[in-house]
Order: structure tokens, then C-alpha cells, then sequence
């Protein structure tokens, strides 16, 4: 026979559980069900657009600044400021500029090679990419060397897919023109 405590302890167990299990379960089977992106359709026509003219375009170049959040050798958050030149000849060339809090850096690919170059580390690495194309050299320096480079997306051969990945939900926010062509941004 079980000590009267023992009981009353199971009892309770037994009766909170009962008690929880009707609140938890809308919580739990919503947990379980994948969601679907929630992605508008100007948002989507938008984004196939760009990913056409990017994928249309022999060659093309943008700049960019952007801030990223490293950890120190402390674990503490510095935010590093860059500005990006970046130069694309499809399908296999393409000349990066970077310059930024932690110094300046470039990527050269012409095809067969990718040489990065450090000049305030002091640093360069050269790798052949077999493929020879610009989305293999870009997995190639971003895998084996530890490349960071943000806008991969723009330069990978779906682009609109690209960007996609991982996104739960999209939105036009504003309207802009970009060379006298009305465009989205979203």
C-alpha cells in the first residue's frame, strides 16, 4: 500500500496534466503545422522581375553599404561598417571592392581562379573553381575560405529564388525609380 502522500502527489500530477493537456494542444498542433509563406503578389511579381533583368544582364555593378554584428574575442557585439563596389560579367568574372572599419579587401575571379586579397591583414588566398562559373566560385570562397559576403543572392543564377529562401513573409513597402523605371522595393 502507498503512503497517503504519495497518492495525493500523483493526484495532483494526474489532475494538472488533465487540466493543461486541453490548453496545450491548440499550442502544440499549431506548433506541428508547417506555415506557409505569406508573400504578396506585387511582392512576388517584384521580386521575379529583378531576378529576370539580374539574370538577363551580361554585365552589371551596384554599391552597397551595409553594418554586420561580429563577436569579439570577448563575445562582444562590434558592429562593422563596409562599402561594397561590385563588378559582374557574366558568367564568370567579377571584381569586389571592400572597404570598411576593418579594413579594405578585394575579390578577383576571372573565370578559373578566385584570389581574395587582404591588405590590412596582409593576407591573400587564391583558389581554383573548377566550374567556372560566378554562384560556384561564390560557394567555393564563402565554404573553404570563410568568405562574408551578404548579397550573395543578387549573383546567383535565381536571384528571386534566392532571396526567397527563408522568408515567411514579403511585402511592397515603398516605390522607387532606379534609372527613370519605376521599381519596388519590398
Amino acid at each position: 500500500m502507498k503512503p497517503r502522500y504519495v497518492v495525493v502527489l500523483e493526484a495532483l500530477l494526474i489532475g494538472g496534466l488533465i487540466g493543461v493537456l486541453p490548453l496545450a494542444a491548440p499550442a502544440l498542433h499549431a506548433a506541428t503545422q508547417q506555415k506557409k509563406p505569406v508573400i504578396s503578389e506585387e511582392a512576388s511579381a517584384a521580386l521575379m522581375r529583378m531576378g529576370q533583368t539580374l539574370r538577363g544582364a551580361e554585365q552589371f555593378s551596384f554599391q552597397a553599404r551595409t553594418i554586420r554584428v561580429y563577436a569579439d574575442a570577448n563575445r562582444q557585439p562590434l558592429h562593422i561598417f563596409h562599402a561594397l563596389k561590385v563588378v559582374v560579367h557574366r558568367p564568370n568574372r567579377m571584381l569586389v571592392d571592400v572597404s570598411g572599419d576593418d579594413g579594405s579587401s578585394k575579390l578577383v575571379f576571372d573565370g578559373k581562379t578566385a584570389v581574395i586579397y587582404s591588405a590590412a591583414q596582409k593576407k591573400y588566398a587564391s583558389i581554383p573553381v573548377p566550374e567556372g562559373t560566378i554562384q560556384a566560385m561564390m560557394k567555393e570562397a564563402m565554404g573553404r575560405l570563410g568568405v562574408d559576403f551578404p548579397l550573395a543572392d543578387f549573383l546567383t543564377e535565381a536571384p528571386d529564388k534566392a532571396f526567397l529562401s527563408g522568408i515567411s513573409s514579403a511585402r511592397v513597402v515603398v516605390r522607387r525609380s532606379i534609372q527613370k523605371r519605376r521599381r519596388s522595393n519590398g
